[in-house]
This record gives C-alpha cells, structure tokens and sequence, in this order.
C-alpha cells in the first residue's frame, strides 16, 4: 500500500529526511506522466526514460534544498524541461537559427505552473494539427515532422509546388490563429525542428 501524505509540505519533508518510500512514492507518482511530457517534446523513449532518470536521481540527491512551498509537481516537470534542453545541448550541433528558437523555448516553459501551462498549449497545437483538412493536414506534417522540402511534397502528392505552399500557408494560418505569436517555438518544440517557413 502506498503511503498517504498530508500535502505538499509533508511529502517534501519525507524527502528531505531520506524517507526512502517517499522516494519510491515519488516515482511511482510522477514517472509515466514525466515520460509522456517528454516524449511530447522528442519522440525518442530512450532519451526520455534518460531524462526521466536523471531527474529523479538529482531530485534525490538535492533533496535537501528542496522548497517546500513550492509545487513538487511544478518542480518536476521545470526540471525535466530544463534536462531535456540539456540533453539537447549534448547531442545535436545548433546553427544560431536553432539557437534562437531554443531561447524562445525558454519563454514559453516560463509559463509552466500548476496548471501545466505548456502541456495544454502542445495538446492545442495537436488538436489543430487533427483538425486541418485531410491534404492540408499531409502537407503540413510531411513539411514538419518528416522534413521533406516543397519541391519533394510536391512530387511525392502529384500537385504542382504552388498548391503545396498554399496548403502549407492554409495550415500555419489556421495554427497561428490557435496559438498566436509563440507557434514557431512550439512547432520546434513539438517536431524538433527549425520553422523556416515566413508566418
């Protein structure tokens, strides 16, 4: 049977004297909806089960600094974001375009609270994708999440490169009604890539 903890500032203070059920409380809790968060951000499990690991075992090791009138939960997922642009960092060369969007990135995390801000704005941009037409919506994600460039939709649906631009400028208009100035930052952090398409 998990153990019951009266609030936020008990369950911290648990921690904080090395309660190891706290521990193992804490991972049971936070693990799988941690992992999802991630993998909205990069479709790569393995590099989000790593994140995740990290995470738990440097929120273990610093136990004692943590606050306990602030949101375990907002915590967990600020420090999850922050060791998935870490992880970022490590593994791929940015140009200073990339450069660029990865800063925007850290606007918009900024807006992270309890309410889970930013999940609900990926979870919008997802619900805009679904509801494009069938041929704006193929075009708009061979664009985005395959990276294929105009000329090779083009010859890959049939359609002439004008039809093509106007499906794609059909999508991002549709799109930046939804989520307004911050689209380009949250089609790089949902695709993992550099929107170079003029909004």
């Amino acid at each position: 049977m998990k153990p019951i903890y009266k609030n936020n500032i008990d369950f911290i203070d648990h921690l904080k004297r090395g309660d190891e059920k706290a521990y193992v409380y804490l991972v049971e809790t936070y693990h799988k909806p941690l992992f999802n968060y991630v993998l909205s951000l990069n479709a790569d499990r393995a590099l989000a089960e790593d994140i995740i690991q990290t995470v738990f075992l440097k929120t273990w090791e610093y136990r004692k600094r943590l606050n306990p009138n602030y949101s375990l939960k907002s915590f967990l997922y600020t420090s999850t974001y922050n060791e998935f642009i870490n992880q970022y960092h490590k593994h791929r060369a940015f140009s200073i375009l990339e450069k660029k969007y990865i800063e925007a990135l850290d606007e918009v995390v900024s807006e992270i609270d309890n309410k889970n801000l930013l999940e609900q704005k990926i979870a919008l941009l997802n619900r805009g994708i679904d509801l494009l037409p069938p041929k704006c919506k193929e075009t708009f994600l061979l664009s985005k999440k395959e990276g294929l460039t105009n000329i090779e939709i083009s010859e890959y649906l049939n359609v002439s490169i004008k039809t093509v631009e106007a499906q794609l400028t059909k999508a991002y208009k549709v799109l930046k009604n939804k989520i307004g100035k911050q689209l380009k930052s949250m089609l790089f952090l949902l695709f993992g890539k550099v929107n170079r398409v003029k909004l």
